[in-house]
C-alpha cells in the first residue's frame, strides 16, 4: 500500500488549472494548422489565422486562451493500491482549483445555486469523477469546461430499433443545432452506451483524448473518421461564417448497455479543448 498526502494533489491540480487554460494541447493545435491549410475561403482562413495567433499569445505571454476559463473537471484515475492521507480527497481538490483560479488569475464562473445563482468567488466546485484501476499511481487530469459549448451538448436515450443510423443523424443534428454558438470550429465527444448518466460521462472523456488517436474497435475508429468528414460537410465554418473546418476532431467512447436501450450523448467543446494530465 503507497500512501500519498491530499496535498500533492492539491499541489498538481493549482498548476493543472493554470497550465491548462494557458496552453493549448499539441494535438489540438496541430489540428487546427491541419484544418487551416486545407480551407480556401478567405473568411474561414482569416478566423483560424486569428485562433493560431490567439494560442500562440497565450503560450508565450502565459495568459489564459479564452475569457471563459471554464468549470474545472477533474478526472482522477486512481491506483487500487493507494491511500490517501492528511485530509478529505474532495476538499484537497477543490483548494487546488481554488488556488489555480485565484492565483491565476483566471475567471470564476461557478454559481452557488442553479436556479438562484450567486457566484462561489472561487471557482469550487469542481465536477469530480474518480474510477479506481490497478496499481499504485494517481493520474489526473484537469479540464476546464466553458460553456458556450457545454450548453449546445445533448443525450438522447434510443432504443435498439434505432440503429446505426439513428447515432449518425443525431451526431449531425447536434453539430447542425449547435451551429456558431459554442465557437466553432469544436471538437466533438461522443458517448454511447451505459445508462443515462455513463452515456454522458463517456461523452466528456472522449474530450480528454488526444485528436491523433483513434478508438481501438476498427469499427468505432472508422465511424470517427465518417462522422468528422459529415460534420465538415454541413458547411458551418470558423465561427460559423462557413467552410470546411467545422470540426477539428471526433471522438467516440462506448460501453455495454441494456438489452433495452442505447443511450447516446454528444458533449460539444469549442477549438479550445483544453486539458494537462499529470501522474504521481
Amino acid at each position: 500500500m503507497r500512501e500519498v498526502e491530499v496535498s500533492r494533489l492539491t499541489d498538481v491540480i493549482e498548476k493543472l488549472c493554470i497550465e491548462a487554460n494557458e496552453h493549448l494541447p499539441e494535438d489540438v493545435k496541430c489540428a487546427i494548422k491541419t484544418c487551416r491549410a486545407c480551407e480556401d475561403g478567405e473568411i474561414a482562413k482569416g478566423i483560424l489565422d486569428n485562433i493560431i495567433e490567439n494560442f500562440d499569445i497565450a503560450d508565450n505571454e502565459n495568459v489564459p486562451i479564452c475569457q471563459d476559463t471554464g468549470m474545472a473537471c477533474v478526472f482522477l484515475e486512481i491506483g487500487q493500491d493507494v491511500h490517501f492521507v492528511g485530509g478529505d480527497l474532495t476538499d484537497a481538490i477543490n483548494e487546488g482549483v481554488r488556488r489555480g483560479y485565484t492565483n491565476g488569475y483566471l475567471r470564476k464562473s461557478v454559481v452557488k445555486d442553479p436556479v438562484r445563482r450567486g457566484n462561489t468567488g472561487d471557482n469550487t466546485p469542481a465536477m469530480i469523477y474518480t474510477e479506481i484501476v490497478p496499481g499504485d499511481k494517481v493520474k489526473i487530469t484537469v479540464g476546464p469546461k466553458g460553456f458556450g459549448s457545454e450548453n449546445m451538448s445533448m443525450i438522447r436515450m434510443f432504443k435498439p430499433s434505432a440503429g446505426l443510423q439513428g447515432i449518425k443523424d443525431f451526431i449531425l443534428e447536434v453539430v447542425e443545432t449547435a451551429g456558431p454558438n459554442p465557437c466553432p470550429p469544436m471538437v466533438v465527444g461522443v458517448g454511447i452506451g451505459g445508462t443515462f448518466d455513463k452515456c454522458a460521462l463517456l461523452a466528456k472523456k472522449a474530450l480528454m483524448r488526444p485528436l491523433d488517436s483513434h478508438n481501438s474497435d476498427p469499427f468505432y475508429a472508422d465511424l470517427e473518421d465518417e462522422m468528422l468528414k459529415k460534420v465538415n460537410k454541413l458547411g458551418i465554418g470558423p465561427q460559423g461564417f462557413g467552410g470546411k473546418t467545422t470540426a477539428i476532431g471526433l471522438n467516440i467512447e462506448t460501453m455495454p448497455t441494456h438489452i433495452a436501450g442505447m443511450p447516446c450523448a454528444v458533449n460539444i467543446n469549442c477549438h479550445v479543448t483544453r486539458h494537462k494530465t499529470e501522474v504521481i
